[in-house]
């Protein structure tokens, strides 16, 4: 990282568009529990730097990341289907780390750890290059209003940074049940060098079994609500 900070033109620090805001809300008393006494073991922190998934898991296995979580039941859900891959979510909320905190005890899943940080500075730090088999990006928020865009988390610097974590052939995987954000997203993933939509150009996949149906989910369909899966594969 360089030393010197981005300044405007009257010397003021330049402040990072940023593509959350922290929405802390109603953290319960198991969730409070979990997030003081077991965050130091099963938590990372960027100050830990590029990471050895080995030590992080004590094995070696396909690595998962998953970006912006929610409240983690798709991501507790498939940590206990698949015991044979690892997980990383990254999360901001702190009552959504707190749930899956208490499920990683509950249910003692040793392949999944979470990030409480921003996901591009858990990208750029702490995911060491060519390393991911599939990242996750679910539902993240629209943005819906047009002085708002330049919020949305899917520009092409973040998924150029996503590709160079991928392992060849790795997956980035994405939803949304914003239709004017699916477009967004198939228009920046169809132009993004080194990725090849896994079912053809400008298609939406059909939603991959591994992806669980949410709750979230489930209320958006009951409302009407069309969901977008958008899966590239890196070249």
């Amino acid at each position: 990282m360089s030393g010197h900070t981005k300044t405007t033109a009257d010397n003021k620090p330049l402040r990072q568009i940023r593509s959350f805001v922290r929405r802390q809300g109603r953290v319960s008393e198991t969730q409070q529990y979990a997030l003081t006494h077991l965050w130091a073991k099963y938590g990372l922190s960027l100050a830990q730097g590029k990471l050895n998934f080995n030590e992080v898991f004590a094995g070696e296995a396909a690595v998962v990341l998953e970006i912006g979580f929610g409240m983690g039941h798709s991501l507790i859900s498939q940590a206990q289907q698949n015991p044979q891959q690892n997980y990383i979510g990254i999360e901001v909320h702190t009552p959504g780390i707190g749930n899956v905190l208490v499920a990683i005890e509950q249910y003692q899943l040793t392949n999944l750890r979470l990030f409480n940080a921003d996901a591009v500075e858990v990208l750029k730090h702490c995911i060491p290059a060519d390393s991911l088999a599939l990242v996750q990006l679910f539902f993240p928020d629209p943005w819906p209003k047009r002085r708002h865009h330049k919020r949305r988390l899917v520009q092409p610097a973040l998924v150029e940074l996503i590709r160079q974590k991928l392992k060849n052939a790795g997956h980035f995987h994405l939803a949304t049940d914003w239709q004017p954000y699916a477009e967004h997203m198939m228009t920046v993933l169809s132009e993004a060098p080194g990725f090849i939509n896994a079912v053809a150009p400008k298609h939406y996949s059909p939603r991959p079994p591994e992806r669980p149906l949410t709750k979230f989910e489930l209320r958006g369909q009951q409302l009407g609500h069309e969901v977008f899966d958008l899966v590239f594969v890196k070249k």
